[in-house]
This record gives structure tokens, sequence and C-alpha cells, in this order.
């Protein structure tokens, strides 16, 4: 008895050891193959400034397709590790069929669904949205990319693998402290603001933007040098004047300081407008006095343009049918439309993007390492300038022996020990801010200055990842967010756009045939097997206890 009593008290202890010892230490493993649980450090970092209630509702509630309550499942999983590192961090899921005036109202778009069930297809209509809320601030979190995929399944595949990148960045923009400046050039002809609109408002809402002339170079050079060097990314978009040496040099030293550059350049006259108007135009180049600048980085901008098989759609009008004219969509070759890097975060599950009138760019060796963000298809040719471009080119048949020029460099990134381009030349003004070399700095240098020209519709800016008249979509906007992104980032968010995993989906077709097999399996033969197991155990036990009886 005494034993008894004694072995009851040590479980009981053990017990309460166990209990204590597991109220001070919590550990969570991931036992998936490709770690998709595992927090990275950067994600860690952001959380570690989460000092308050941080409260993150979700629109994944309710019935919608099979697809998309796996990722219900797991964005559900990846935010239980978000509270369970920080527990600030309140997770709540959200039905939005009773709030989706409201929901739209704040920019939560709904997405339309082709469903398939039974061999048969639906609609569906869903809301794939988180906010986030911290203090008075509100932050918006898409959950579907909106990149162009072939189906659903790789949406999900795109949707679960960005999850940790969409929401790290979007408490990242909600507890920052102090954004970074972004200036946008102007005194050289560059793109008018309405114009950029659609990717600048954007930015706007994660980064101090603002504009930044270069005309008072030619009054107060000194000033304007230590102006500029208070910015942290100068964006220059489709200059079409010449820049002077002292403007030059200005550029020079914002970057060997640490300045980082998004160059958006046209080194060919070419304007789609005016092609438009006059069905006519010659195109020929443009001297912005910029390339033994770009030289010296290790980049070269040609003056030919680059036609391309794989091209985007321009609206021309082919007829009239009574008073109303009838319009086509046909392929305009000298729109390439080009996939990105799909190993880079910046071009990652970017939808193609577009281009008007673009150049080819030439790399140069020198110790800065260049990564391709944009290239070409093969299947392109190089039209030397001046050459005269006509419309009604657009209904020649095109041959590939006439497209045999191969991929064409159309965006570059930059990344490495910038020298100036004056280290060993006359400075066009002397400043005692001069720096000769960059320690890892980057820049971004596009060869077309449209790429971030949105359409205006009624006076007002379109969407610059949508062509108003073919409605087709691009990733130009897309494209251009993750530029500036990558540019400003030092702390590795960006990266978590390279995060890749397998998701193992069920395959519909093969499902639908044999179901009748899979419901046989799951329904009835556990009823089968439960009978017989009933009917033995009868017969076994009445013959035990036949067997038993005298």
């Amino acid at each position: 008895m005494n034993n008894k009593v004694k072995n009851t008290a040590l479980v009981i202890l053990g017990l309460l050891v166990l209990n204590s010892v597991n109220q001070f230490f919590y550990k969570r493993f991931d036992l998936t193959q490709d770690q998709r649980y595992t927090l990275s450090k950067t994600t860690k970092n952001i959380l570690n400034k989460v000092e308050k209630p941080l409260y993150i509702t979700v629109y994944l509630e309710g019935d919608f397709p099979a697809e998309f309550k796996r990722l219900q499942l797991e964005t559900k999983q990846y935010l239980e590790e978000l509270s369970a590192e920080n527990k600030n961090v309140i997770i709540h899921f959200e039905n939005p069929d009773n709030e989706r005036e409201a929901l739209i109202k704040k920019g939560m778009m709904p997405s339309q669904l082709t469903v398939e069930e039974d061999g048969k297809l639906s609609e569906a209509i869903i809301f794939p949205w988180a906010e986030i809320n911290y203090e008075s601030k509100t932050q918006l979190v898409s959950l579907l990319p909106d990149g162009i995929v072939a189906s659903q399944e790789e949406q999900l595949q795109k949707a679960v693998e960005n999850l940790e990148y969409s929401f790290s960045n979007g408490i990242h923009l909600i507890t920052q402290q102090q954004k970074k400046s972004v200036a946008v050039l102007y005194g050289n002809g560059e793109l008018a603001d309405i114009y950029q609109y659609s990717y600048l408002s954007e930015i706007a809402k994660k980064y101090n933007l603002a504009k930044f002339t270069l005309d008072s170079v030619a009054s107060n050079p000194q000033q304007t040098l230590k102006d500029v060097l208070n910015l942290d990314l100068a964006i220059i978009t489709k200059p079409t004047e010449k820049f002077t040496e002292a403007e030059k040099f200005t550029l020079d030293q914002f970057i060997t300081n640490g300045g980082k550059t998004l160059w958006l350049l046209d080194n060919v006259q070419a304007d789609q407008d005016s092609l438009l108007a006059t069905g006519k135009m010659l195109a020929y180049p443009r001297d912005l006095n910029l390339t033994d600048l770009l030289f010296s980085y290790g980049v070269r901008i040609n003056t030919s343009l680059v036609k391309d098989l794989y091209a985007a759609k321009i609206a021309l009008a082919t007829g009239r049918v009574g008073n109303q004219t009838q319009f086509q969509n046909l392929d305009w070759y000298y729109h390439p439309l080009v996939g990105g890097n799909p190993n880079h975060p910046i071009t990652k599950n970017t939808a193609p993007i577009r281009f008007q009138f673009a150049n080819q760019i030439d790399t140069l060796k020198n110790s800065i390492v260049k990564t391709p963000l944009l290239v070409s298809s093969p299947l392109t040719q190089k039209v030397g300038t001046p050459t005269f471009i006509e419309l009604q080119s657009i209904a020649e048949e095109p041959t590939e022996d006439q497209y045999k020029a191969g991929n064409q460099l159309l965006a570059v990134l930059l990344e490495g020990n910038f020298k100036s381009a004056y280290k060993n030349r006359i400075k066009p003004f002397e400043t005692s801010l001069f720096k000769a070399d960059a320690t890892q700095n980057k820049m971004i240098v596009i060869a077309d200055g449209d790429v971030g020209k949105n359409q205006l519709l009624k006076g007002k800016p379109f969407d610059l990842n949508r062509d108003k008249w073919t409605n087709q979509t691009f990733g130009n906007k897309d494209f251009l967010i993750n530029a500036v992104d990558y540019l400003l980032d030092d702390s590795g968010l960006i990266q978590l756009r390279n995060k890749t995993l397998t998701i193992n989906l069920l395959d519909k077709q093969k499902a639908y045939k044999q179901r009748n097999f899979w419901q046989f399996i799951n329904v009835v033969l556990p009823l089968v097997l439960l009978f017989a197991f009933g009917l033995l155990y009868t017969f076994f036990r009445k013959r035990k206890y036949q067997k038993a009886t005298p």
C-alpha cells in the first residue's frame, strides 16, 4: 500500500515538474521538407519592433473553392508562427460576406475565380485580403499575386510562397518610425507627374516622395549637391534634354556618396502618340550627354530599336460599321512583351513587362556586378536609327529569318563599388563633398523611358498595369515598385520574394474520374469492415460461451 502511494506521489510530482518546465520553455518544430513555417531572420527582426498589440484580420472565412481552403490553412498556420514569435500579434479570421461594400471602399477588391467541381465549371468571388492594425495605422495585405498565371493551382503556389514577404512587408511598413526619401528628378524634360502617377502613388505610401529639380545647379551647384545628398534614391524618367557637365557631376557625386538611382532612359526619339496621330514618324538618336557617365559604371545604351515577335498589342481602326469605327487589337513588334528574371526578387512572379520603342543595353567589363532583370525573347530584330516607322507595317507578315538577333538586354541591375566618372578628370565645380569611390552601391538602368508611363482616361491617370484600349494586363507597376524596394532595402526584406515552396495539389480530373472508387474506399469499405468485424466478434464470442457451458 505504501509503495502505491509513493509511486502515485512521484507521478504527480513529475507531472507538476513537467508542467512548470513547459511554462518556461516553449519550442515549435518545423518538420516540413521546405521549412515553410520557419521564420527568416529578417521577419524576426521586424517582429521584434512590435511592442504593442498588432491586430491581423484575414478575410478568408466562409464558403469558397477547395484550393483556397488550402490558402486559408497555410495563412493560418503561418500567422500562428508570427503569434508564437511575438505575443503582441493577434490573429482573427472573418467572413467578408456581410461587409463587402465596406471592404471595397477600403481598397480590398474581390477576386472572381473559376471553380471546377465534379467536372463542372462555376464562378466564385472571394476577398483574398488581410488588414493589419497597429496603434492608429492600417495596412492592407493582398494574399493573391497579380502576375499572370496559367492556372489557379499556379496562383495558389505563388500566393503561399509570397505569404512571408506580404505579411513581413506589411508589418514593417506599419511599424517603421522613419521613412526613406525618394526624389523624382526634373529639369531635363522628364516625364510629367500625371504620366507617372500610377506607380509613384504606390511608392509614396512607403517612402517620403518629393520632386527635385537640377535647374539650380547652374546658379548654385555646391548647395544643390549638398541638398541632393539628403536623398536616398533618385528616379530619372525619360529625360529629353541634354545634361550639362555640372548636372552630371552632381548625379555622379550623389551616386559615389551612396545615393541609389533608377534610370528610365530613351536613347531614341520615338513616340507612340505621334505615330498614331500621323501614321508615320521619324525615329532618330537622342543625345542626353549621359553616355560617358553610364560607361564609367559599366553599361551603354545603344541607339537601335528592338522589335520582338513576343509583343504587346495596339488597337487600330480597321473599318466602320454604320457610324461606328471598328477596332482590332494587333501585335506591334516595337512594343516587346518581356518576362522577368525568375531568380531575382525584383522580377519573380511578376507579369510580363511592356516596353515601347525599347533600346538595347550593352554591359562592359569592370568590377561592378551586373544582373539581367529584363531580357527580350530570342526572336528579335534590331532596327538602326534614324529610320521611318509606319503603322501600315503592322500588316506585314513577319518571318523568323527576319527576327534572329537573339535575346536583347533591356534592364539591368548594377551592384558594387562604383568609381566616379570624374575621378581623373577636371571637375565642373569644386566641392568639399567629392568622393572618388562608392562602397556597395546599387542602381538599375532601364532602356525605355515609357516603362513607367501610364495612360490617361478622361484626363485622369489610368492603371500602369493595364492598357485602356486593348485591356491587356502587364507587370510594369509591380516591377518598378519592386525595383525601388530592392534599391532601398537594407534589411533583406525584398529577398523574401525569392522564397520557393512545393505545394502538393489534388489532380481534379483524375479525382473526378476515380470519384466512385474513392467514395467506395472512404464510405462503403469502412462500413463493410465494421459489419464483418461485428459478425466475427459475435461468432467467436458465442463459440467461446458454448465451449464454456458444460
